[in-house]
């Protein structure tokens, strides 16, 4: 079974791959109070609906990724993953068990610029340091529950000693909690290192994130599906990487994009409409990254119900800005009636799984013409 799956979050983020060999990776949470009289989905239900226990009766993921450190991409951390050290589990606790973390510093640090961060995002970043102060004692043998990947390079050689954990900007990796997989791959395309002062306060001022593209592998494809996330990264940082990748875009490339900021218009403009209104412009260097689609791919917003008004994020006119990419094959969360958004990848390609009685992607898509081509295939 390999599948992504997009959880009913409102404005946040939450998606889990799984891939053909069941291995977990969890990226990014927003889990809010279920309690009171109009309660929002119960996600964490529905993510353990779609997580194995381990030999100890935990549930567990393989992986938990933050793109972030905001709090709509870590909400309810604290209360439903377990952190310490792996020996100290505790006996019939119901938190989820995080084989591996993978977090950047340098999200942090950035962030930490300008905001104090939220109790949840705290958490997160002392268990980091945890795993990474383990991980520097015992000399690299750490094992599940204890390990961490580091995704971007730190500053002032604040990771010597931890080289072989460290991914850099633009290089490749393949490992899940320690083992090589052949069915999936990550290119890290942000944060990227430390640049002059100026540049270090655009990317804290613009959500600096972790930007990866995944390559999930299904049957003898290894490049069955590729997934385009990156957090909350807004449109100086996608200019960026144009600009970077625009003789070869092959890194950009992207059958499933999980629309930026929840389909903020701040992702595609520097202009701001509530000032300019219909003369704000699109950034044609962030659009043309963000455009990079294979064959019949589609375009997710994990956000709230997008209306033709001046909220943003999400943004009307960002909606319509991404229908153009995907030639109308966009789709919202919050239309899925509190049910997780879902593709099982074949071989040769995404077919979307999530009920059609369950949302309005089958109308959607009879008026755009393309009913009975949920596969999305690479011809």
């Amino acid at each position: 079974m390999t599948r992504l799956s997009f959880f009913p979050v409102d404005n946040g983020d939450m998606t889990l791959v799984t891939t053909s060999n069941e291995k977990t990776v969890l990226i990014d949470c927003n889990i809010r109070d279920v309690t009171g009289e109009d309660p929002p989905p119960d996600v964490v239900k529905q993510l353990k609906e779609r997580l194995k226990k381990d030999d100890k009766g935990r549930y567990y993921v393989d992986v938990f990724m933050l793109s972030h450190p905001d709090q709509d991409h870590c909400r309810g951390f604290q209360a439903n993953f377990y952190c310490g050290p792996a020996a100290d589990y505790p006996e019939k606790s119901e938190k989820i068990f995080i084989k591996e973390l993978w977090s950047s510093p340098l999200i942090f640090r950035r962030k930490l610029r300008h905001e104090t961060l939220c109790p949840d995002a705290i958490t997160f970043n002392t268990e980091a340091r945890r795993r990474v102060k383990k991980y520097r004692n015992a000399g690299g043998a750490v094992s599940d529950g204890d390990r961490i990947l580091v995704l971007g390079e730190d500053e002032d050689n604040k990771q010597r000693g931890i080289e072989a954990i460290v991914v850099k900007c633009d290089t490749r990796f393949s490992k899940i909690a320690g083992i090589a997989q052949s069915n999936f791959e990550g290119y890290l395309l942000a944060p990227v290192p430390k640049g002059s002062e100026d540049e270090e306060e655009m990317r804290s001022k613009n959500n600096s994130s972790i930007i990866v593209q995944f390559k999930i592998g299904e049957g003898v494809n290894a490049d069955a599906c590729r997934f385009l996330t990156g957090g909350d990264a807004d449109v100086s940082i996608w200019d960026r990487l144009w600009e970077k990748h625009k003789n070869a875009t092959d890194v950009l490339k992207y059958d499933i994009l999980l629309a930026p900021h929840h389909c903020s218009w701040h992702t595609l403009s520097h202009d701001s409409i509530s000032d300019l209104g219909d003369k704000a412009k699109v950034s044609e260097p962030a659009k043309s990254a963000l455009s990079q689609i294979r064959d019949v791919g589609r375009i997710v917003a994990s956000c709230k119900e997008i209306l033709d008004d001046d909220d943003d994020p999400p943004s009307h006119r960002a909606k319509e800005e991404y229908e153009k990419i995907a030639d109308k094959r966009f789709h919202e969360t919050s239309d899925f009636c509190g049910e997780p958004f879902e593709f099982d990848i074949k071989s040769h390609g995404p077919v979307i799984r999530s009920k059609a009685s369950a949302s309005s992607f089958a109308r959607k898509d009879a008026a755009a013409g393309l009913i009975g081509s949920g596969a999305i295939g690479h011809g």
